[in-house]
């Protein structure tokens, strides 16, 4: 590990100080940031401990939504009775993501900025134009069964490994930002995200030095909640394809319907045209089939993850008719 100087700001003001300096990266749970520095992906001089600012409160908003503080643990967000309530699909991507002892230590806004767990960015022996732009994408001609099938771009197709963040896609969340002139924004959480494009090493629409404050959920949708993930074992692994579904429905019709995809695209997927598809469609099984065909039909696959397509389509499916009718 490469030599770094580190500071405990006391406050946020403090904090976004310390990181306007070259080199400054900010740290809380450390559970990403740190195995990246060990192989000398990230080499940040000069690390800004935010752990102990006044950023873990899980509070009531005015309209009926919750307010996450930045640095709320996975597993505290996850237990919290109004989350399990109102919110079971996050409750339920939460415990889904990682190991116990991990999700102790990661924090909300960490888990939404986690990097991807692409072997070939780890793997700086190997070209890679997200850890090191214009050397070249090693997973295009490389064991890309992991890799994305939507919104990739010739030079990364990487995809994010967050199931926090395909939940917070489906619920509308927005992420309270605190930038270093001292304002704060709000930033819609399918803007958060950026798809690779020409630079893939641009993880997030953030800019230098700008800080995650909260994370906002707005009142919960009507209909049932569900996240449902595919992978090779049963804990303490990343996504083939997941999705986050919320779907409302009566008298035989689907009156509404969210969707977000894990483990497709460089960023949590929201599947418009699937969706569209669903509002308004009888509640039976063509309908789903449909709308599934419909959230893949810009899919592009590589030699080892054509599976993920009829993958993707068989899990929207079934997913939406198991809550469509009550499951």
């Amino acid at each position: 590990m490469r030599a770094f100087t580190y500071e405990r700001p006391a406050d946020v003001a403090a904090a976004m100080q310390a990181a306007s300096q070259p080199g400054a990266s900010f740290i809380a749970g450390g559970t990403n940031l740190l195995d990246l520095m060990k192989i000398d992906v990230e080499q940040p001089t000069h690390l800004v401990d935010i752990s102990r600012l006044p950023l873990r409160e899980v509070g009531e908003t005015p309209d009926g939504g919750l307010r996450i503080g930045a640095l709320v643990s996975n597993t505290d967000i996850a237990a919290d009775p109004r989350v399990r309530r109102r919110y079971p699909v996050l409750a339920m991507a939460l415990l889904n993501g990682a190991s116990g002892q991990l999700r102790n230590q990661a924090t909300a806004a960490g888990n939404l900025l986690q990097r991807t767990r692409c072997p070939y960015f780890y793997d700086v022996a190997m070209p890679c134009n997200k850890r090191q732009p214009g050397s070249g994408c090693a997973a295009l001609a490389g064991f890309n069964r992991m890799h994305a099938i939507l919104g990739a771009s010739q030079v990364c197709i990487a995809v994010h490994p967050s199931d926090m963040a395909v939940a917070m896609a489906a619920l509308h969340a927005e992420v309270e930002v605190q930038t270093p002139a001292g304002l704060s924004r709000k930033v819609p959480i399918a803007e958060l995200h950026r798809l690779p494009g020409q630079n893939p090493e641009r993880d997030t629409t953030l800019a230098r030095g700008e800080l995650i404050t909260a994370i906002f959920l707005p009142p919960p949708p009507a209909g049932r909640q569900t996240y449902r993930k595919v992978r090779d074992r049963a804990s303490f692994a990343f996504a083939l394809v997941s999705v986050a579904a919320i779907v409302d429905a009566a008298d035989g019709k689907i009156r509404d319907a969210r969707l977000a995809l894990g483990g497709v695209a460089h960023k949590p997927w929201v599947p418009k045209e699937a969706e569209r598809e669903l509002v308004g469609a009888a509640a039976d099984a063509s309908s789903y089939e449909a709308a599934a065909r419909a959230a893949t039909r810009e899919a592009r696959t590589y030699p080892y993850n054509e599976f993920k397509v009829p993958l993707t389509e068989r899990l929207i499916a079934r997913t939406i008719g198991e809550l469509a009718t009550g499951g």
